[in-house]
This record gives C-alpha cells, structure tokens and sequence, in this order.
C-alpha cells in the first residue's frame, strides 16, 4: 500500500515514519523541515521524503498513492496566533486544496490530523464526536472549517477520515516541549519546578505520540464502512486529565521538585472532556498501550538520557513559535513562512515520490 504522509518530518511524522515501514507500507513523506533542527538526542533515520510545502503540492506529487495521512500544520494554539490569518491559509485552505487534488489523483482515502482542541469550551461534560463544537482559538478554528469542507469532498470513491487526537504527549526524535506532559516534565527534570500558567482545574485529553501513529495505521486497514467520512476521538475516555492533576503524577514521577503558580494564574477557557468510545467501537483492533503516568516515565528516561538541560528549556529549539520566530528573524524564512533558501533534500530516495 503506498502512503504519503505530509508533515512526515515532525513531532507525530517522525514517530510515524518508521512504524510505517516497519509494517511493510510503501510510505513517503513530504515535508518544509521547519523543525529538522528540534532533534533530542540522536536523529531519526531519514525518512524517503522530499522538501516541499503543502501550499505548493501539486496534482503530480498525489498520484500513484492509495491514502494520504495529513499531519503538516500550524500545530498548537500559540503558533496559531502567530498570525491568525496564516494559520487559516495553512490549516485551512491549503488543506483542502490538498484533499481536492488527492480526489483528482485517484487517492482513495485521506486521513486528517484534527484535533479534540475543536471543542475548545466544553467544560466538565464528556464529549462525543456529535457535540458541538466551540474553538476558542484560530488553531481550533482553522481545524473546525477544514474538517467541514474536506468532509464535502466524500463520495464513492473518496473516504476523508479525522481523527481528533487528544493533546500529544511523550519521546519523538523531533521534540515539542510546547505540549503540556511534555513541557511538566522537562521543567521538573531540568529545573526543579512546574509552573503553572492557569489554576489548574482545566481538562486535558491526553494520548501518547506512538498511540496516535497506531490510530492512523488502524485506519489505514479499516474496513472502508466503518471509517468512512467519521470523525474520532483519539485516546482514552480514562485518559482526561485537570492540568494539576497532570502536575502532580510528574512531581510524584521525577521526584524532588515543587508546583508553582504564576501570577494571576486562572482558569482556562480551553477546558474540555473527551468520550473515546467510538473508536474503539469502529476499530477494535486499536488498543492504547500508554497512560500519562508511563508517558512521564518515558520522558524522564529520554531526557536524562539526551542531557536536556536548563538552556534548553530557555532556548527555542524545542518550542515550535520560538524556532519559527527564530528562522524569521535571521531572514531564512519570509514572514509568510516561506524559505528564501530552499534546504537541502534528504539523502534518503525522495525522487520515489514521482517515480
């Protein structure tokens, strides 16, 4: 089965990948390779992609495969607002852009990164995939009004599926400290305090990066009946989590440091509950094998292995707003994130792409 993946080079992408071939999938990737940089330890193998933007993908690079899984985004709600109207052009209009020309290239199905963000204010409730969605930010936004206007394009011959994943956690060759398990532990290893920017109280979904990619492989086999043109939550219905909550299994985990609250620290207005049922009802071959307190533990081990450190939590290689601010500000990118200087291709048999 050949796949493409765009964003194959990322925090999900690069865990994917691998899981991908090593399941004996013809999987390619596309990818700008903002984040190439944001490596913990030792890089991943490189994956057979090429270096390209969604925004410039065109019907040739789509045809020949049998499903796309749409990772590349704008990825969390404060590089969303490093231009709102950006984050719609990428998350948004590119996206269908891209799922049109997947429908023209004979792609039978596409399989969207979306996000449980998209129910943004829902409070203490659990919610299933037909709640009403309430984005409170141009991330959660932009992934509503994507979803809908893919979910359009669905027909005989072509199955959109989104999968809501719950917020990421856990070890990936391309490492995101902006996501909140990710970003208690390395505080508590490297500093010796959490600190804690709300009170506390909010929901948080959670599910591990390794998790999802198996979400995606599930779908991937899935009978077409039971994925097609559905939305699914993606983790636990046991895996919600208040943010304090989160704190404490870390502090419990790493031992040795303390909880702070930053001034004026409140409530969030993310807050939200998600019920995973569906999917494990559509896929019962898909099985969680993480839990946030494993998750920690695993990070742990990573960073202590890889020496993470105070700098690298103050620096900007694992956040990705400061690393793209960064490539702005030095002019290797346009403010509309394009490169002045395209980077080099990966070594790996990107030409397979076309070929």
């Amino acid at each position: 089965m050949r796949v493409l993946v765009t964003g194959c080079n990322g925090y999900i992408g690069s865990v994917l990948m691998p899981l991908l071939l090593a399941e004996g999938y013809d999987a390619y990737g596309i990818d700008n390779d903002w984040f190439e940089p944001c490596t913990l330890g030792e890089p991943p193998a490189p994956a057979p992609h090429r270096v390209l933007d969604i925004r410039d993908v065109q019907l040739a690079d789509l045809e020949g495969f049998y499903a796309v899984i749409h990772l590349a985004a704008l990825s969390n709600d404060p590089l969303s607002n490093l231009d709102p109207q950006l984050t719609y052009e990428i998350n948004h209009q590119a996206t269908v852009r891209l799922a049109r020309l997947a429908k023209q290239a004979g792609v039978e199905r596409f399989l969207v990164s979306s996000s449980c963000s998209t129910y943004g204010l829902a409070g203490d409730e659990l919610v299933t995939e037909e709640a009403e969605q309430n984005p409170v930010t141009p991330y959660g936004r932009s992934k509503v009004l994507a979803d809908r206007d893919v979910s359009l394009l669905a027909d005989d011959d072509f199955s959109p599926v989104f999968l809501r994943n719950a917020t990421a956690y856990g070890a990936s060759p391309r490492l995101r400290l902006d996501l909140v398990l990710n970003d208690f532990v390395a505080a508590a290893y490297a500093t010796g305090r959490i600190l804690m920017l709300s009170d506390g109280t909010p929901w948080r979904p959670l599910v591990h990066v390794e998790d999802i990619c198996r979400a995606f492989i599930a779908v991937l086999e899935a009978r077409r009946e039971a994925i097609h043109d559905q939305a699914f939550n993606v983790g636990s219905s046991s895996e919600n989590y208040r943010v304090g909550e989160l704190a404490a299994i870390v502090q419990d985990t790493v031992g040795g440091c303390r909880i702070e609250y930053a001034d004026g620290a409140g409530p969030d207005q993310r807050c939200y509950r998600v019920d995973c049922g569906k999917i494990s009802r559509r896929l019962p071959s898909f099985q969680l094998r993480w839990n946030a307190r494993l998750g920690a533990r695993q990070l742990l081990e990573s960073y202590r292995v890889a020496g993470l450190s105070a700098d690298d939590l103050a620096g900007p290689r694992f956040y990705r707003l400061r690393t793209l601010r960064r490539l702005i500000d030095s002019r290797r990118l346009t403010g509309d994130l394009r490169w002045r200087e395209a980077p080099v291709a990966t070594p790996a048999d990107a030409s397979a792409l076309t070929s």
